[in-house]
This record gives C-alpha cells, structure tokens and sequence, in this order.
C-alpha cells in the first residue's frame, strides 16, 4: 500500500466527516510530504491526545519510507 493511500485510509476511518479528508502527496528534494487535510472539527481526532495518532501515523510512513528507500513525512493540515 502506498503511503498516500494509507494515510487516507487511516484518517478516513476516524473522523466523523470522512467526506472532508483530502490527501495530497508533493514531491520536494528532501522526498514526498503527504498532506493530510481534515474538517476542522475532525482535527483533534487526527491529532489525537498529545498526538498520539499524528504520531502513529508518521511511524507508519517511516516504515514505508524504509521499504522504499525515500524518506516520507506527514503535515496535518
């Protein structure tokens, strides 16, 4: 799975608004940024407790950044 599907997936599954998650993937010299953006109500389940979730997501994208040998980050936006 690619790290811009996943992170759709993932973001999709929990907010309340899956209609309003929009994922974009921009290519920069450093690698690719996956752009997470969310209603602003489903920000905090995005987030997540002292961004636990953020968090999370951003280990899932060191693990396909890994596999794939370009680094991956993640901006919530």
């Amino acid at each position: 799975m690619a790290a811009k599907e996943l992170v759709e997936f993932v973001a999709r599954s929990l907010v309340d608004d899956p209609a309003a998650v929009r994922v974009e993937e921009v290519r920069d010299d450093e690698g690719i940024v996956i752009e997470l953006h969310v209603a602003e109500d489903d920000m905090g389940k995005v987030i997540g407790r002292n961004g636990s979730v953020a968090k999370a997501l951003r280990t899932l994208l060191k693990v396909i950044s890994a596999r794939d040998g370009e680094p991956v980050s993640l901006e919530i936006l």
